[in-house]
């Protein structure tokens, strides 16, 4: 049966960013899928921590500092010593800085760059290691963005980082998939999170956004839980490199 190609019981998949927004609409959504979450944070999880458990799925919060390359040490050892396997990787962390591009500090280009791009990438590829080890294949999952596919407005680090998660989405899922590994990645739309939340409460700029979504609503995390267990499981196997715009047709437009 087609729905059984969506069951993730007993697998493992860790996810960044996990104590809130996105990271936490994501693991709730594997949780329900069947996956046990190791929520990756800066901050306490302690909230996606209490509904993962609610739903009968082992949890653990492991707090890093993903600014470094230093805070993803033990992340996969500490995983496999709890659950035994990683099968799944979702890179959804990422932080934004808003300047205008003549006057973008170097500071804050390299901050969201190490964040959202080069963290993501050692990460994958310690996950991947695991993954080969196992022997039984992977799946990775990339949070990209609308801006990898636009230029954006005075956010000239995030959308260089984001353009590069859905290039390095295509180069990792080149050279992986012999191993059984697939990486593929996600690209949200307008969604009502803290990074968007000046956004939100600039009602020029928010009446601008909703009137070029055609649903004509931002998107909420949950909205991404979908897409998430789709390329998580056995259903996307021969999925690879992609990256799928969930974004309540802003693309389109």
């Amino acid at each position: 049966m087609i729905l059984d190609q969506f069951n993730l019981e007993g697998k493992t998949a860790i996810v960044t960013g996990a104590s809130r927004g996105l990271g936490q609409g994501i693991a709730i959504a594997l949780a329900e899928a069947g996956c046990h979450i190791v929520g990756v944070s800066t901050k306490n999880s302690a909230e996606t921590e209490k509904q993962v458990l609610e739903l009968g799925r082992g949890y653990l919060d492991l707090a890093c500092d993903l600014s470094s390359t230093d805070g993803l040490d033990g992340v996969i050892e500490k995983a496999v010593e709890k659950f035994g396997s990683v099968d799944i990787l979702v890179n959804n962390s990422g932080i934004i800085r808003r300047n205008e591009a003549i006057d973008f500090s170097e500071k804050d280009w390299d901050d969201v760059m190490n964040v959202n791009l080069k963290s993501a990438f050692f990460l994958a590829q310690k996950a991947a290691r695991q993954m080969i080890k196992q022997g039984r294949g992977g799946k990775i999952i990339n949070i990209a963005s609308m801006l990898s596919y636009q230029g954006g407005i005075r956010v000239p680090s995030y959308t260089s980082s984001k353009s590069g998660m859905k290039g390095l989405t295509m180069a990792l899922a080149n050279e992986w998939a012999q191993h059984g590994i697939t990486v593929n990645g996600i690209a949200p739309g307008y969604m009502a999170t803290d990074n968007t939340q000046a956004l939100q409460d600039d009602p020029v700029r928010s009446k601008q956004i909703l009137e070029r979504i055609p649903v004509g609503r931002w998107g909420k995390p949950s909205d991404l839980g979908g897409a998430a267990v789709f390329l998580a499981s056995p259903a996307s196997d021969y999925v690879n490199g992609y990256t799928i715009a969930v974004d309540g047709g802003w693309l389109s437009r």
